[in-house]
């Protein structure tokens, strides 16, 4: 059997972009020790999602840049490859963006978040351009957040180039009157959980979903299974890895190359 390892690091949100290193090399490192091919982080975990209304450091890109050497060292040292929510300095402006490491600490590449959240838009910019990516057996791609909750086609555009598994980081905290579920899938709960099953059945592959842990976050994640059910999912709050082992040939993408609109 065709077999990968992820894991999903679902853990607590860091107080400072310092602190979001140092939490995101322990957690790669735990990723090794639980024999995982890849970790993945949620959306901007380093320096740290910039939340409207809230007060962070200005983006720094020499922070960056340093920050991002010492993950590639860990991704080396734990042979374990990465995806890492960030952010990036460019021309036009800031940009979210996961960065891709290979076991080997080298970069293999940027997959820039294009679809913004209307709330997203008075500090970050839309990047362009969309990847697929190689860890060992694994061919990923990655929907970052708001895209893919509300925008199908930047999955499917993977699936159909093989992607047998999205990696999908988010940021989602409590509001001030939130739903605050215990359950996975809560029919009171908002559309965004639901949104996962249809991502992966709709294409046929793994859908991995990946937030950080904090109290009474509104989603956790999951990875779900290429027929749209669920493998597994972290409780709600819980600091910590989710690991899943994906059995590749299920993800033959056949729903997904079955679509005839053009440019996906």
């Amino acid at each position: 059997m065709n077999t990968a390892t992820i894991a999903l690091a679902n853990i607590r949100v860091a107080s400072t972009p310092d602190e979001s290193v140092t939490l995101a090399t322990d957690a790669i490192l735990q990723a090794s020790r639980l024999g995982a091919d890849v970790v993945c982080f949620a959306e901007c975990y380093v320096p740290g999602y910039r939340w409207p209304g809230t007060h962070r450091p200005a983006p720094d890109p020499d922070f960056l840049d340093a920050a991002w050497k010492t993950v590639a060292d860990a991704a080396r040292d734990a042979h374990v490859a990465v995806i890492l929510g960030t952010e990036r300095v460019t021309e036009r402006g800031l940009v979210i963006s996961a960065m891709v490491f290979n076991s080997d600490g080298a970069i293999a590449g940027w997959q820039d978040k294009e679809q913004l959240d209307p709330s997203e838009d008075s500090v970050y910019v839309c990047g362009e351009g969309r990847r697929i990516f190689q860890a060992g057996p694994l061919t990923f791609g990655i929907t970052i957040c708001h895209e893919g909750w509300r925008y199908p086609e930047t999955v499917r555009w993977a699936a159909r180039r093989g992607a047998q598994v999205i990696f999908h980081p988010h940021a989602h905290i409590a509001e001030p009157g939130s739903y605050r579920p215990v359950t996975f899938l809560d029919p009171a709960n908002s559309f965004h959980e639901k949104a996962m099953l249809c991502r992966a059945a709709e294409n046929t592959c793994y859908f991995a979903s990946v937030n950080s842990a904090s109290e009474g976050c509104g989603t956790t994640s999951a990875v779900i299974r290429p027929n749209g059910t669920v493998q597994c999912w972290q409780p709600y709050g819980l600091d910590g890895l989710l690991t899943a082992d994906l059995d590749l040939s299920l993800a033959t993408n056949f729903l997904a190359t079955r679509c005839q609109r053009s440019g996906l």
